[in-house]
């Protein structure tokens, strides 16, 4: 048995939002047409989820030009690039067959609102240390851009500080000066005065 999970953890992947029936994903499938390789997206309401481990299956649902169309996909799939998570869907049931026979507003699936703050948290085992990691190095990022912003201005300061303390010094000298001329000729203008008088 110890075999068997080993083999079966070589295929695992962590890359995927976890999501459940009513969710709505949007697949990238890769699809080879001859030698090439292109990818084509399926967007759908999860119905189903069924199996565990390789065997993990979940089938996905759309309405295209007004026929429903289903896809049956391996959850560890090789040929899967990536699963995005559209929008959270509230349902009370795990298999939604039920909307094979709905059509138009019957057949939708009310939103589950999430915060976008949340919705990172909740992006998988593998996304949310990541997410939380990143989110700190952008903060350590920022407050050490802050710090040295801080620390340039603090030297400018600093440095037109000392410049403005010599300049200031020859200013406040010269006022004095200027203040005794203007003494002198306020003087000599009243004497003027008197002798005009």
């Amino acid at each position: 048995m110890k075999r068997i999970a080993q083999i079966e953890q070589a295929y695992a992947r962590d890359d995927y939002p976890p999501f459940t029936s009513g969710d709505t994903l949007r697949v990238h499938v890769k699809i080879k047409e001859g030698d090439k390789e292109r990818i084509q997206v399926f967007q759908g309401t999860v119905i189903s989820r069924r199996g565990s481990g390789t065997g993990a299956t979940f089938t996905i649902r759309k309405i295209s030009s007004g026929v429903g169309v289903e896809g049956i996909f391996p959850l560890l799939s090789p040929n899967i690039a990536k699963i995005e998570k559209v929008r959270s869907g509230i349902v009370r049931r795990n298999k939604l067959y039920y909307l094979r026979e709905l059509t138009g507003k019957s057949a939708r699936i009310k939103e589950q609102l999430v915060d976008k703050s949340a919705r990172k948290d909740a992006a998988g085992p593998g996304h949310a240390g990541a997410a939380h990691e990143e989110q700190e190095a952008k903060k350590a990022a920022h407050v050490k851009a802050e710090e040295e912003a801080q620390a340039a201005k603090q030297t400018e300061n600093e440095a037109t500080a000392s410049e403005g303390t010599e300049e200031s010094k020859p200013t406040e000298e010269a006022q004095p000066a200027e203040t005794d001329a203007q003494t002198e000729t306020v003087e000599a203008t009243e004497e003027t005065e008197k002798k005009s008088e």
